[in-house]
């Protein structure tokens, strides 16, 4: 986008740091601004009646809301941090006025948008054509990568929002540890430990159309 545009759109912003378990928004109002993960992470969630699930969880470096801002609706989830994070938040005025007036950055949030898209479909289609067992074996393999490739690593927030951001209960999540002991891995506290790679592999069979790290919300 060009440089004075871009000067415009940050003046107005402020960069804010929460505390972890802070709510952000409550699902249903009208976004007052963009908000970008820069440090920490977010979990997107929403509820219905007494049952509450976990949407999304973002990381740096994340824009979300973005088409609830796009299209001026209601925010269909709410937020909260998940640990001690930083985010930047643009006034939603300043980035609709700029989108309409800089073809750079309107392609940017097509781009942002069509990201999104995509990554609910993949998600839409790893809840619907796998077992509980191989989405977990299969987020297992993503956060190997994303973790450089080392075979041990920590789960990044609680056991209880692992389950609700995989699609299941928490006694379904410790019910599916105990089978990956099986197929080579080991569980102890929030500390994962990939001993076979290969026999994991083998029970995930994961799909570059589904795993692929695009994931977006």
């Amino acid at each position: 986008m060009a440089d004075e545009r871009f000067d415009a759109l940050i003046q107005p912003a402020f960069l804010q740091r929460f505390p972890p378990h802070v709510t952000l928004f409550e699902r249903g109002l009208s976004p007052d601004f963009l908000h970008i993960v820069l440090d920490g992470s977010v979990e997107l969630f929403a509820r219905h009646d007494d049952r509450e699930t976990t949407v999304g969880v973002l990381r740096p470096v994340t824009t979300f809301v973005l088409a609830a801002l796009v299209r001026q609706q209601p925010l269909l989830t709410a937020a909260r941090t998940l640990e001690s994070s930083r985010i930047l938040m643009i006034p939603a005025e300043i980035v609709v006025s700029t989108m309409r007036t800089d073809i750079g950055f309107a392609n940017a949030v097509a781009d942002e948008i069509a990201g999104a898209y995509r990554g609910m479909v993949k998600e839409l289609k790893s809840q619907k054509l796998r077992t509980s067992v191989e989405r977990l074996a299969n987020w297992i393999l993503r956060e190997q990568t994303g973790h450089g490739g080392k075979p041990e690593f920590d789960i990044p927030f609680d056991k209880r929002t692992l389950a609700a951001r995989l699609g299941m209960t928490p006694e379904n999540l410790s019910r599916n540890f105990a089978t990956l002991t099986r197929h080579g891995v080991e569980v102890q506290g929030r500390t994962i430990r990939i001993q076979d790679r290969d026999a994991l592999v083998k029970l995930a069979n994961p799909d570059p159309l589904i795993d692929d790290p695009e994931l977006i919300f």
